[in-house]
């Protein structure tokens, strides 16, 4: 398939027409910048200067599209205009075609074309003085120096602010597309951060409501069943105040409530009575000091979820919940009896190893999860020092 030539722009197309006509209007006139009896003037026909008007004209549709093809076609124009009686919209319009052979021409070009011209100045300048011996062949120089140096030297300054400025819209929209990307990431991290206490908050609650209202349902004795239905009013009595407070956090955007208190190392006696009513019986063997509060937080969440796992997976038998301190590390290990093949109590997506895992991620430390012979075993191993994560 052929290439499409570029289309000129219609403002070079009215610079064209509209040189084309003053100069025609100037030729009519008979305005000329030289006389028919100047040494210069070799070509005499009173029609000679509208081909170098035309040939100039003929190249300002091309300043854009072919910057160097309408600088070539215009200084033979201006060549060509030397030997005649002349135009000045023939000169006005070659500066034009220089101007924009540098600014809208090759970066090369654009650096080449203005030390070209200002050699070309010097050159015509002090070449005739010195063959003259008259300081008047400077002025050769500076007609130079007008008509060829000035536009360029303009260009050069034109393209580096318009090249600045393109720099400069570059930069904002690289700026604001970071932005919109770190945007992004937050959402994305304050959502995995509310899934995380969601599912912490509800999980226990609701895994326990499953299992003891399957008993309720299979095992025909009043005893048990009372018993059943009043672990499942307790769960679901704490599951909605939980419920309620996460929803009354997320709804307050006012920014003035107080933030509500995050649960500690120091309540793990409570999540172990509450897991051995649920039920499973546990043993909690917590040595460690004060730690930062992160890390607190994150290991309170830890337990709690294996806990779950545990009253919904694991086979009959003790629950071993072990927190030591040592090194700088807090090591958090839960294991529990495992026995492959078992049917789980309550339905599980998952969730909770990947809830673990980003947790302990975040503060850089390490996890890891799976059986270890007859048990199944969480192990999670939190740095106390502040960091980034490794």
């Amino acid at each position: 398939m052929p290439l499409a030539l570029p289309r000129p722009h219609r403002d070079d197309w009215r610079i064209a027409v509209g040189g084309l006509a003053g100069g025609v209007l100037l030729w009519a006139l008979g305005i000329h910048p030289r006389v028919d009896g100047d040494d210069l003037v070799l070509w005499h026909a009173p029609w000679a200067p509208l081909v170098p008007l035309a040939m100039t004209a003929a190249g300002e549709p091309l300043r854009r599209i072919m910057p160097r093809t309408g600088l070539l076609t215009g200084t033979v124009a201006l060549v060509l205009d030397t030997v005649t009686l002349g135009s000045i919209v023939t000169i006005v319009l070659y500066t034009d075609l220089m101007y924009a052979a540098v600014l809208y021409g090759t970066p090369a070009a654009a650096r080449r074309i203005p030390w070209v011209t200002g050699m070309l100045t010097v050159v015509a300048g002090v070449v005739p003085a010195a063959l003259w011996r008259d300081p008047q062949g400077l002025l050769i120089g500076v007609g130079v120096g007008v008509v060829a140096f000035g536009p360029a030297a303009t260009g050069v300054l034109v393209r580096d602010h318009r090249d600045a400025a393109e720099a400069a819209r570059l930069r904002a929209e690289q700026t604001a597309l970071l932005a919109e990307m770190d945007r992004a990431q937050a959402v994305i991290g304050e959502r995995a951060r509310v899934a995380r206490e969601l599912h912490d908050l509800v999980a226990n609650h609701l895994s326990a409501i499953a299992i003891h209202s399957t008993a309720a349902l299979s095992i025909d004795d009043p005893g048990t069943s009372r018993e059943a239905l009043s672990v499942i009013r307790e769960n679901s009595v704490a599951g909605l105040a939980e419920m309620r407070r996460l929803i009354g956090i997320l709804r307050d955007s006012s920014g003035d409530r107080e933030p509500a208190a995050s649960p500690t190392l120091d309540g793990l006696g409570a999540l172990v009575d509450s897991a051995r009513a649920n039920g499973l019986e546990v043993t909690l063997d917590a040595g460690h000091g004060k730690v930062p509060a992160p890390v607190e937080l994150a290991a309170y969440r830890i337990v709690q979820e294996a806990l779950t796992n545990a009253l919904k997976h694991a086979s009959t038998g003790c629950v071993r919940v072990t927190l030591r301190q040592t090194d700088g590390t807090l090591d958090i290990r839960v294991s529990s009896p495992y026995r492959p093949g078992d049917t789980p109590r309550a339905p599980g997506a998952g969730h909770g190893l990947t809830g673990m895992r980003e947790r302990t991620a975040l503060l850089g430390g390490a996890f890891e999860a799976g059986p270890r012979g007859a048990r199944w075993t969480v192990r999670a191993t939190l740095p106390l020092t502040e960091g980034d994560p490794a």
